[in-house]
This record gives structure tokens, C-alpha cells and sequence, in this order.
């Protein structure tokens, strides 16, 4: 078996930087530190697409996999061997090219899951899908593409690491929205001279969220499912002078700017009340009598230095 899947797998190129031709080296069969065999030389990678209906049960895009293939007839995720140049990411999304001829722009990524054997992982990347996308098997490694309700997952024979990390995934399924109380984080922050300009100390603060949803957060409050990273979405309301730092609407993908036409607390109760049923609130904010409020709502709670730090 493992003889046809490295003779299926020989032969894939790629472009280097330069635009010339090499051949991956993710290829081959590596041994971690419990002594089992896997395979991807430099680890592996695959991809969770999840979408959320209306009434918010996810359904999770799975691969059956081939029968000549390492665990041949199991369900699991479109994913294998990652090459030495590529991020987690970058190799799922591949993966799922390759695989299920799934577009990359089609989905969002929302977090990682890192499945550490020791000297060798499998990285789950989480990526949110706007609807249920047409997938089939793009190559003969796959026999079978299927949306499946997360509820309904743990019934199919399942690949053998899949169904032990499945538990863990489960959970983080849910979208995370992180609102932040703009005001608040940058009075913490206590920049020389923020109070004379604090369209200029929003304008700072937005340019650093900016990079951060890009790289994504480390860490997330409790309550939220511990992942190697999430990617959230974002939302910054601003109020009074900082309001002039931009424009209301969405600055990128994952990340909208709120400008209060009042009270900024009224603004942040008002965007976690419009969040649906089946998303999680993460309100970064100090102000006690807001806690309060949004708990009410639902909502997690963290303070400033929690975002300060990853910044």
C-alpha cells in the first residue's frame, strides 16, 4: 500500500519563488516519538471546511479516503504530507486543492489544531465556508467528498486520528467574534499623550489589530477552546474623538470598525445582542458596569492586557 501511494504521490512539482520547477520533499514516511509511522516527512496537514446552517448546526466537509491508500476506506479531512517550505496553512489549503478541488478563496481560516506526536504533527486547519461548496474527489486519493452534520460525524468509521483529536475540534467549530472596547484598551494602554489625541492612539491601535488578525491570536479567554491559534473576527467600536481614526465598515476580512453615534457601551451591547445564536462574544473591555451587561447577553469577558500582550 505504502508503495502506491509514494509512486501516486512522486512526480507533483511546484514553482519555486524564482519560477523554477522543484520537487517537494514532503513525501515519505517519518517515525515519531512514540514509534508510530506516519506519513509527511515534515509532518501533515488537512483541512476542516465547516459551515453553520441558519439554525447553526455545523456540517464539516469529509474525505473518504481511497481503499489502496494508509487507512483506505476510513473518513477523515482532505490533507496530507507537508512540504519543508510550507506553514500549516499554506499545505492544508493545498491539500484540499489537490484533493477536493476546493478554492482557497472560497473559505476563511479560523483557527489551527496542532495534534502533536513529538518530532512529528498533524495541524488541523479550521476554516469557515459561506455555504456548502461543491467538492468532489480531484484525484485518486480520494473515493468520496461529503458534507456531514458535526453530529453525525463520530457514527462513520472514522481515520484513526481523526477520531482521536475529533473530541477536541468539535468544540471549536463555533465562530468566535472578538469585540473590543476601544476606548477602554487605549486608556489602558496609557501612550504618552493619548488623551490629546485619541483619534491618533485608535489609528495606532487599529494599524497593530490589523497585523494581529492577519497572524492570528495565541491565546484566547476561557471559555473558548484552546486551539494552537485562532483567526476571529474582529470588531472595534470606537466613540467620541477616536471615531475620526476611520471610517465606520470593514477595514479587511476579519476586521469591521463600529463608530457610536452615543454611548460606546450601548454600541458594544447592540453588537452582541446582533450576533447569532450559535457565536461566541468576546467582549475585551475593563469597564465593570459593561461586563456586567454583556454577560447578561452571553458573552465571554477579558480584559485589555489580554490583547495587549499579543500585540
Amino acid at each position: 500500500m505504502a508503495g502506491r501511494a509514494t509512486k501516486r504521490r512522486a512526480g507533483r512539482r511546484e514553482l519555486r519563488q524564482d519560477g523554477s520547477m522543484a520537487a517537494k520533499d514532503g513525501d515519505g514516511w517519518a517515525l515519531c516519538a512514540l514509534g508510530h509511522q506516519h506519513w509527511g516527512v515534515h509532518g501533515a496537514a488537512g483541512l476542516l471546511t465547516v459551515h453553520h446552517t441558519l439554525e447553526g448546526m455545523p456540517y464539516v466537509l469529509m474525505q473518504k479516503r481511497a481503499r489502496w491508500s494508509h487507512h483506505g476506506g476510513t473518513w477523515g479531512l482532505p490533507g496530507g504530507a507537508r512540504d519543508s517550505h510550507e506553514d500549516p496553512i499554506t499545505g492544508a489549503l493545498r491539500e484540499a486543492r489537490e484533493e477536493a478541488a476546493l478554492d482557497a478563496d472560497l473559505v476563511r481560516v479560523r483557527g489551527l489544531y496542532v495534534d502533536d506526536h513529538g518530532g512529528w504533527s498533524f495541524q488541523t486547519v479550521i476554516a469557515e465556508a459561506g455555504g456548502l461548496l461543491d467538492a468532489a474527489p480531484a484525484n485518486g486519493e480520494s473515493a468520496d467528498m461529503r458534507w456531514v452534520a458535526a453530529d453525525e460525524v463520530a457514527s462513520k468509521e472514522l481515520h484513526p486520528g481523526f477520531a482521536a483529536t475529533w473530541p477536541q475540534i468539535r468544540p471549536a467549530l463555533r465562530p468566535v467574534i472578538v469585540v473590543l472596547d476601544m476606548a477602554n484598551i487605549i486608556g489602558a494602554r496609557a501612550e504618552h499623550g493619548w488623551w490629546k489625541d485619541r483619534a491618533g492612539a485608535a489609528n495606532r491601535l487599529l494599524n497593530e489589530l490589523i497585523l494581529l488578525a492577519k497572524q492570528g491570536l495565541g491565546e484566547m479567554p476561557e471559555g473558548v477552546p484552546a486551539l494552537a491559534r485562532w483567526f476571529p473576527r474582529m470588531v472595534v467600536v470606537l466613540e467620541g474623538a477616536a471615531v475620526g481614526a476611520a471610517d465606520p465598515g470593514p477595514m479587511t476580512e476579519d476586521l469591521t470598525v463600529v463608530a457610536a453615534r452615543g454611548s460606546g457601551d450601548d454600541a458594544i451591547v447592540e453588537t452582541v445582542r446582533g450576533l447569532r445564536s450559535w457565536e461566541t462574544a468576546v467582549v475585551v473591555t475593563a469597564d465593570r458596569g459593561l461586563r456586567a451587561r454583556v454577560t447578561a447577553l452571553g458573552a465571554l469577558v477579558t480584559g485589555p492586557r489580554w490583547l495587549l500582550k499579543q500585540l
